[in-house]
Parts: structure tokens; sequence; C-alpha cells
């Protein structure tokens, strides 16, 4: 039952990070591919996330937006955003429907 709960709280992040748009591509930063990984523990989350390039000038923005997005939530306690650029971001790891709207479709 606990990873069913630890399930449901990791979708609904992922949900309010959609809410999260890139201001430079416009799309948001789960469909961009961004967010690594999401990790919850106890109302403590844990969000991995990148950005399409080192120096990216919304960095600050990106990283503050995800951390607002996920306290928005019920039954969080606290959000750690680590950004990292290992392994790079790539067009890849868009999803299809990102790809398409960017003009990636063959990526």
């Amino acid at each position: 039952m606990e990873e069913e709960r630890k399930a449901l709280f990791v979708a609904g992040i992922r949900q309010a990070l959609r809410l999260v748009i890139d201001p430079e591509l416009g799309e948001n930063i789960v469909d961009l591919g961004l967010v690594y990984a999401i990790e919850v523990e106890d109302g403590v989350v844990r969000i991995e996330m990148t950005t399409t390039t080192r120096g990216c000038p919304a960095t600050s923005y990106l990283k503050e937006a995800a951390e607002q997005a996920a306290w928005a939530l019920p039954g969080i306690h606290y959000v750690e955003v680590k950004l990292t650029y290992e392994p790079p971001w790539t067009p890849e790891l868009m999803n299809e429907e990102a790809k398409a709207h960017l003009g990636f479709a063959g990526a």
C-alpha cells in the first residue's frame, strides 16, 4: 500500500510540474524531458532535473517554479530540487508531442 501511495504522490508531482513552462521553448518541463527523477519519502520530495543547456538564462526560474509546483500539493513537507547536467539534455528526451510542436518529429 505504501508503494501505491508513493506512486500517487509522484504522479501528482509530475502533473504539477507540467504547469512549469520553459519560457524559451514554450513547453512544460516534463514533456521536454527536463525532469530526470522524482522521489517521495514521508512528505519529502526530491526532484532531479536539468536545463536544455548549462548557463541557461531560465535556470533559476525553472528550479524555483518546480519547487513551488511540488509545494502546492497537500502532504508535502519539504521540497529539494537538484540540478544536474549528467546526462546532458538532448531533444531525444522530449516526448513525441513536444518534439512535434518544436519541429523535432524526426529526432
